[in-house]
């Protein structure tokens, strides 16, 4: 499935590039609110900071503002191709490679004090795969701080408000979206905590964003239609993890 979703990007990802228009920070995702508010990451200046699925690496940019010392890695050709242009219009070095990110072989073991993922892990069906990759290139001590689409999101019918999936059915999904079928895999939230457990992390934050505080405010809501504000006024729409490496 991973050659589907490739090819979804690589085809869609200057589109989508153009229509979010992204901002440059460090962002968890609709409704998960910003590094800024939430302040899971207290030093950066002078960390080395692995983004994973960094798309066009506006968080990875905004990372190295900061002063640290940034790589990115996403699964999309055109995704890396704009994140080196945006990192270069905004007068940053960031190494940039395509790739998997289930198979970190170009980074070396306990290498990085920060690996960062924001919504890019939806599109991994083997989540322990590629958590015992991050454990092994972060140092002793190093921070994963991820952010997902909350799995009880897509149990809801966002017209009638009604469920309409049963949580426990995981895997892949598809649904139409810009040009093509869009795809990635619904995971539980045990299936994420197990995870990272067993590849080794020990869990310091689980946080459920309540989006009803940031609705009118938040850059990700700005192309949902008002049905989907209304079910962000009764389920998240984003779960984060804070683990370390001990």
């Amino acid at each position: 499935m991973t050659e589907e979703i490739k090819k979804w990007w690589e085809d869609n990802a200057n589109q989508f590039q153009e229509e979010r228009k992204i901002p440059i920070e460090i962002n968890y995702g609709a409704g998960g609110l910003k590094e800024d508010d939430l302040k899971l990451i207290k030093e950066i200046r002078g960390k080395k900071v692995l983004e994973i699925g960094c798309g066009g690496a506006q968080c990875g940019i905004a990372f190295a503002k900061q002063g640290a010392i940034v790589t990115g890695i996403d699964i999309s050709e055109k995704q890396i191709e704009f994140a080196r242009q945006l990192a270069k219009d905004n007068n940053v070095e960031i190494e940039l490679y395509q790739g998997d990110i289930i198979n970190l072989e170009k980074i070396n073991s306990e290498s990085q004090d920060i690996i960062f993922s924001s919504w890019a892990l939806l599109y991994i069906s083997d989540l322990q795969r590629c958590f015992k990759e991050a454990y092994r290139v972060l140092k002793k001590g190093g921070l994963f701080v991820l952010s997902l689409d909350h799995p009880f999101w897509r149990t809801l019918d966002k017209k009638n408000m009604k469920l309409n999936r049963c949580y426990f059915e995981t895997g892949i999904y598809q649904e139409p979206y810009l040009n093509g079928t869009f795809m990635a895999y619904n995971h539980t939230i045990s299936e994420i905590t197990n995870a990272l457990a067993d590849a080794g992390f020990i869990i310091e934050k689980m946080i459920e964003p309540d989006p009803r505080k940031s609705l009118d405010e938040d850059f990700w809501l700005e192309k949902y239609e008002d049905y989907k504000k209304e079910a962000m006024k009764k389920i998240p729409r984003t779960i984060i993890f804070k683990a370390k490496k001990y």
